[in-house]
């Protein structure tokens, strides 16, 4: 049986596939449509991260493919819809990659509230902003959490050794989860109201499109800072950037973006004294996580085909 693999995964992992399936790594399939297209069709399984987009376009002509397996959480870039109808089962890493995100948010938040990108900026070019520039602590802070699946859960349990407040709002999960993580559920429009900090942990659906944009910005009382690690859509950019001129926002740490490799006029519009942290979509890519999604995988692909 034949197994593409189109974007990163672990070495070791891949050479276990190979004692077992005809593997073709290609990386550059990702980028290549056309191409994915064309090869798709003889292949039974195949193992993609967020950037190959493998729509009804591509299923169509994969007429022989049983198994995806998604490197990661998101299934976005994923019709599964239309692999539920044609009986392909799709399989993310689920849980795999939460501990490396959830380190990111507290990281971030710790970042952002003690302005370290004004005070690095600051300091390169010279100069001593030991007092110009004031830092803030997150003990006793309130971090809301947009979305309280399993990663928003690690990242509360972490604040919560800072002594920070948690709020959260999801309307899938009932207070009595939320007393667990000694978390409050709220309406969205007081967590905008109550919360120092904002982390969103929500898919990307016809609902959480733009669910940040300028006139959720405005219900902000407390200048928050925000921290985006799931989908960039979530967040209107131009309405972001807006935000932070009008002191609406204090600052804010990108993973992800609208499009990816993020544009160079959303990265122009910033400006050098924005307090904000820009990374390429590395949240939940450790070595450490890296090696626990690719051995799910792995194991996933054995145990689907019984192998």
């Amino acid at each position: 049986m034949k197994i593409l693999i189109t974007e990163f995964m672990e070495s070791s992992s891949v050479e276990i596939l190979k004692k077992s399936f005809d593997i073709t790594f290609d990386q550059d399939l990702s980028k290549n449509h056309i191409k994915l297209k064309d090869s798709i069709g003889k292949f039974d399984a195949l193992i993609v991260r967020n950037k190959t987009q493998v729509n009804q376009e591509i299923l169509k002509n994969a007429i022989s493919l049983k198994f995806i397996g998604r490197l990661g959480v998101g299934l976005d870039n994923i019709d599964t819809e239309y692999c539920k109808n044609n009986n392909i089962h799709v399989q993310p890493a689920t849980g795999m990659n939460a501990d490396s995100v959830a380190e990111f948010v507290i990281n971030s938040s710790l970042s952002l509230l003690k302005n370290n990108p004004l005070m690095h900026q600051e300091t390169l070019l010279g100069n001593w902003p030991r007092t110009s520039i004031l830092s803030r602590e997150l003990k006793g802070k309130t971090l809301g959490l947009l979305g309280f699946g399993l990663i928003a859960k690690k990242v509360s349990l972490l604040a919560s050794v800072f002594n920070a407040k948690i709020i959260a709002h999801d309307p899938f999960v009932g207070q009595n989860i939320g007393d667990e993580f000694n978390t409050q559920l709220v309406s969205t429009n007081e967590l905008f109201e109550f919360a120092d900090i904002i982390s969103i942990h929500l898919p990307l659906t016809q609902s959480t499109k733009n669910l940040m944009n300028y006139k959720a910005f405005k219900h902000m009382l407390k200048r928050p800072i925000i921290i985006n690690s799931s989908r960039g859509s979530i967040i209107n950019e131009k309405d972001l950037l807006r935000a932070y001129d009008e002191k609406l926002i204090s600052g804010f740490a990108l993973d992800v973006y609208e499009k990816e490799p993020v544009p160079k006029d959303f990265l122009i519009a910033i400006k050098k004294d924005t307090n904000c942290i820009l990374t390429p979509h590395i949240a939940g890519v450790t070595e450490e996580s890296n090696s626990r999604v690719s051995e799910y995988i792995v194991n996933a692909v054995l145990e689907f085909f019984k192998l």
